[in-house]
């Protein structure tokens, strides 16, 4: 069965089940291989991508679902995202494992709260997992990328 899905701006078929989670779909048969999987329960993060904008965990998320919507990976944020070059300036990645679901859920959070709080910062990152404990980075770099002021 093909399904036809909207990814980082192409109409791109793709020969899976509807039920199979577009992570798969992604890494197995598209190559897009930035977008990790973590957990595949929905809890890590590393699987983040944006659907029509907002952040959801690929994971979870089967094809079938997402026919029409227009998905972006991290591959499809274009160049150097106001995003990613925070987290150079701030060095935010150790392992890096995480950082493309941290990115694009930060990318989620600017696009619907240009110039967030610190608790619009919390919420919007808490499902996103850092094993090596970069948080307080994290949060300097959607700062840095917002415009506002970090010491």
């Amino acid at each position: 069965m093909a399904t036809t899905l909207q990814i980082n701006g192409a109409s791109i078929q793709v020969a899976a089940a509807p039920d199979t989670p577009l992570l798969w779909v992604l890494r197995d048969e598209l190559g897009l291989t930035g977008t990790k999987y973590g957990c595949g329960i929905a809890q890590c993060g590393a699987c983040t991508v944006h659907a029509n904008g907002k952040a959801i965990r690929s994971c979870q998320a089967p094809i079938g679902s997402l026919v029409g919507v227009k998905i972006t990976t991290i591959e499809g944020l274009g160049g150097v995202h106001p995003v990613q070059a925070a987290w150079i300036k701030r060095d935010v990645p150790q392992c890096g494992y995480c950082q493309s679901g941290q990115i694009m859920s930060a990318a989620a959070l600017l696009a619907a709260t240009p110039k967030p709080t610190d608790a619009d910062i919390d919420a919007a990152m808490s499902g996103n997992i850092c094993r090596c404990g970069t948080y307080q980075r994290i949060r300097a770099a959607i700062k840095d990328a917002a415009g506002v002021t970090v010491a």
